[in-house]
Parts: structure tokens; C-alpha cells; sequence
């Protein structure tokens, strides 16, 4: 009853919850810059002030970047379309071709569709007959008056009303990620007072294996998000030279985006190789430049996950494949798409906080590798 309970919670509540946890781990990420900061002899409310309006000051220049791309985008949309439309016309008509073909060979001849050809009108005089082959119009049919229409002419939606439904979907979203700034925050500069208290729930040993448990999930959660961090930002650096060598238009754009959505477990690979695809439609004819670009990202995804990220991410994370997979389905189920991304740094965490709790280890040991 308590496990039901609990995943109802984290269903029902999963806004709240995400946005804590997304907080949190930002937080762990950037404790270290403000402990550098403060060797500058600033206090650590003003310290965590200033790493987080560099931080924002970065996300908004990011989003000028973005916002300025999607402009230049937006003014290639008619010749998107006219690719797509071509496409899917070609694709329509090779589909009939091939429809036909399998029906012409599979179908005997005899039980297939046939035209019938009009045979010569023998009795009728010879300067009126017709022609084999010839076909007849069919009569005219008298036009019937047609029905005049009603237009109701609908009064047009207020702009408040139309802002209103189309945010109202994403409303419960966007209200906790507004909160996402001041908790990282308040983290960074409550950090002492909130370890401190945390202690206090403890007494005896028990008071130092909840500080080791926290020290771990704290290094473990560090290493994992710096990891991937870096990883993505390696994957972006060789898009973006593999991109702009083919010309593949707004590089710079689908660069960061292929090589971020590398790093979504498992479908990871189909979801990089999008963005290019995207990006070359309008201006690539040839069907190798498809098969080239789908062949080079995924040369890059694999070595990127084979050579480098046991390297920068599976060395502190220590999960087995079998977990992980669990762990994908759970909070994938839970979370949606977001639970794909934080899967695995909240199992890694919770298996961090077994191997520091005597009780609790041979958990720790099952969700290792």
C-alpha cells in the first residue's frame, strides 16, 4: 500500500516533483563554482547571487542565439513545405507503382479488373455509325437548383481567450519552471544551514553515514550531469564540423540540438539523426547526402557511447544494463519524456544512498554492476 501510494504520488504530483529535482541537481553542478567564488572573500548568499545571474545571463544569450536561427528559419518554411510536398507525391506514386505491380503479379489475369471495348453499332446507317472503341457522353442531366447556403458569421476570439487555451495545456509546467531560478538559489545559498539541519535528524552513527550518503549523492549527481555535459558538448563540436562541411543549413542550430538528443537513453540515435534530415531538405536532391548524414551521426553516436561515455559518465554511475532498462520503463511511465532523462541520475542516486546505509547495501549491490 505504501509503494502504491508513493507511485501515485510521483504521478500525480510529477511537476512538483520534477522541478525539485531538476533544482537539485543544478544545484549540485554549480556548488563548486560558488565554492570558487568564495575564495574571493564574498559571503555565499552573494556569491550563489552571482553564479546564478551568470548562469541566466548564458541561458539568455543562448536563447537570443536560438530566437535569432529560428527567424532565419521561419522565412525557409514555404520551401520546406514545397520539399515535403514533393516528397510525399513522389512517395505516393511509388507506392501505386508498386501496387500495381504486386497486384498484376499475384492476381491471375483472368479475375483482374478489365475495360470493356464498345463493339460497332451495325444498324445504324453508315455515315452515323460509330467507331470501335469510341465512347459515348453520357447524357446531360439537368441542373437542379441548387440550395442556397447560411453562413453564420461567428464572433472571432478574444486574444486573451486564444493565449488562454493555448498556454492553459502547458500552464502547470511553465509555473513550476519559473520556480526552477529562486530554488536553485536558495539551495546554493542555504546549503550549510539545510546539511546542517538534515544532520540533526540523525544521531550517533547514524549521523555520519547520512552525511557519507550525501556526500555520494551529491558527487554521484555531479559527475553524472558534468559527464553529459561534456559528452554533449564534445557531440556538438564534431556536428558542427561534420554540418557545416556538407553545408547542411543552420548548422549552428542543429548542431547543439543532434548533439544533446544523442544523450536521451536508448533512442538516443534516431532522435540525432531528425534535425540534420530536417535541415537538408530544401536544398538536397541526391539521396546520398540522406545516407551520408545518417551514417556519419550514427558513427559519432556510437563511438561517443562505446569510447567516451564509460569514460565520463558510466565510471560513477555503476548501474547494470538490466536496471537501467527498468528504471527507463519506470520513470518513463511516470514522467513522460523527462522521465527518460532523469531515469538514470535518480536510480544512481538511490543506489548511491544504499551503499552508504549498512541496511540498505545488498540493494545497492542488486542495482550494481
Amino acid at each position: 500500500m505504501a509503494a502504491g501510494a508513493a507511485v501515485a504520488l510521483l504521478y500525480y504530483g510529477r511537476s512538483f516533483f520534477i522541478t525539485i529535482v531538476i533544482a537539485s541537481m543544478i544545484a549540485f553542478l554549480l556548488d563548486p563554482v560558488v565554492v570558487l567564488i568564495m575564495r574571493l572573500r564574498l559571503p555565499r548568499g552573494l556569491a550563489s547571487f552571482v553564479v546564478c545571474s551568470i548562469g541566466l545571463a548564458l541561458l539568455y544569450l543562448a536563447g537570443v542565439g536560438l530566437y535569432t536561427q529560428a527567424l532565419q528559419i521561419s522565412d525557409a518554411l514555404p520551401a520546406y513545405g514545397e520539399r515535403v510536398n514533393q516528397l510525399v507525391e513522389a512517395v505516393a506514386t511509388r507506392m501505386d507503382r508498386v501496387e500495381n505491380s504486386v497486384y498484376q503479379s499475384l492476381v491471375p489475369k483472368r479475375f483482374q479488373a478489365t475495360v470493356a471495348t464498345p463493339t460497332p453499332d451495325t444498324t445504324a446507317p453508315k455515315g452515323k455509325r460509330k467507331k470501335a472503341g469510341t465512347l459515348v457522353a453520357p447524357p446531360e442531366i439537368s441542373a437542379q437548383p441548387a440550395v442556397q447556403e447560411v453562413h453564420v458569421q461567428q464572433e472571432p476570439t478574444p486574444l486573451i481567450r486564444y493565449v488562454y487555451d493555448y498556454l492553459r495545456e502547458y500552464y502547470s509546467t511553465l509555473l513550476m519552471a519559473s520556480f526552477v531560478p529562486f530554488l536553485v538559489y536558495f539551495l546554493l545559498s542555504w546549503r550549510d544551514h539545510i546539511r546542517n539541519r538534515y544532520l540533526l535528524l540523525f544521531e550517533g552513527e547514524e549521523r555520519r553515514t547520512a552525511e557519507d550518503a550525501w556526500v555520494g549523492i551529491g558527487a554521484m549527481v555531479r559527475a553524472y550531469v558534468i559527464g553529459n555535459f561534456m559528452l554533449g558538448v564534445l557531440l556538438t563540436i564534431a556536428s558542427a564540423l561534420l554540418f557545416a562541411a556538407v553545408n547542411v543549413p543552420y548548422w549552428l542550430v542543429v548542431a547543439p540540438i543532434s548533439g544533446f538528443l544523442s544523450l536521451v537513453p536508448y533512442i538516443g540515435l534516431p532522435l540525432a539523426i531528425v534535425p540534420p534530415l530536417v535541415a537538408v531538405l530544401p536544398v538536397a536532391k541526391d539521396p546520398g547526402t540522406y545516407v551520408f548524414l545518417i551514417i556519419s551521426v550514427g558513427v559519432l553516436h556510437l563511438l561517443a557511447l562505446n569510447l567516451m561515455y564509460p569514460k565520463l559518465v558510466g565510471a560513477r554511475v555503476h548501474l547494470n544494463p538490466l536496471v537501467v532498462t527498468i528504471a527507463l520503463m519506470f520513470w518513463g511511465m511516470l514522467w513522460g519524456g523527462i522521465g527518460l532523462v532523469l531515469a538514470i541520475p535518480l536510480t544512481a542516486a538511490f543506489r548511491a544512498a544504499c551503499d552508504h546505509v549498512a541496511s540498505l547495501r545488498p540493494y545497492g549491490r542488486l542495482l550494481g554492476d
